[in-house]
């Protein structure tokens, strides 16, 4: 026995708290699982947004990378039923083409007519596509701010809580600054 008073090659009583931190691992043991999408080869979350005509958030949903385009579209789709009775028409990605979403949108919005913007085959490299600029546009403006550049929030509520912090920020700058 050492002085200490234990044997020699046992652990130090302090020892009992490190099971704890191991279950939690590096990140904490409450955060919002991440995904990985293997056909835009990213790690994180993605980031689904409604924006109107001229650009601005009306809604927006994150979630793992791992669910596809599609279904995260849906998934938008239901969770603003009701929001906005004045929508007419719907421009989305050909990400977000099939029976599948179609079916939903019906289902969920059935006043609304949706059109997909599709990219020609013909097109090399990259191609400005009506409408979809707009949603590309947003992104970039909400990618200006340092707390969306880079996937850092642990949880969906709080990255969409700065999503949506950002995207008042920009429509107050766009009241202030009219001139």
């Amino acid at each position: 026995m050492s002085r200490s008073g234990r044997a020699r090659g046992q652990p130090n009583s302090r020892g009992h708290r490190q099971s704890k931190r191991e279950e939690r691992r590096k990140r904490g043991h409450c955060i919002d699982p991440h995904g990985y999408d293997a056909g835009k080869k990213i790690k994180g979350k993605k980031r689904h947004i409604l924006v109107d005509t001229i650009g601005l958030l009306l809604h927006a949903l994150i979630h793992p990378a791992d669910i596809q385009d599609r279904d995260g579209g849906i998934l938008v789709l239901r969770t603003m039923f009701g929001k906005f009775p004045f929508l007419q028409k719907l421009f989305a990605d050909g990400g977000y083409q099939g029976p599948q979403f179609r079916d939903a949108q019906k289902k969920a919005l059935p006043f609304v007519d949706t059109e997909i913007v599709k990219r020609s085959d013909a097109a090399k490299g990259f191609e400005v596509l009506p409408r979809r600029w707009v949603v590309e546009r947003t992104f970039s403006w909400l990618g200006r701010c340092r707390r969306l550049a880079k996937d850092f929030e642990n949880l969906n509520r709080k990255a969409l809580a700065f999503l949506h912090l950002a995207s008042i920020r920009l429509m107050l700058r766009r009241l202030c600054n009219q001139a």
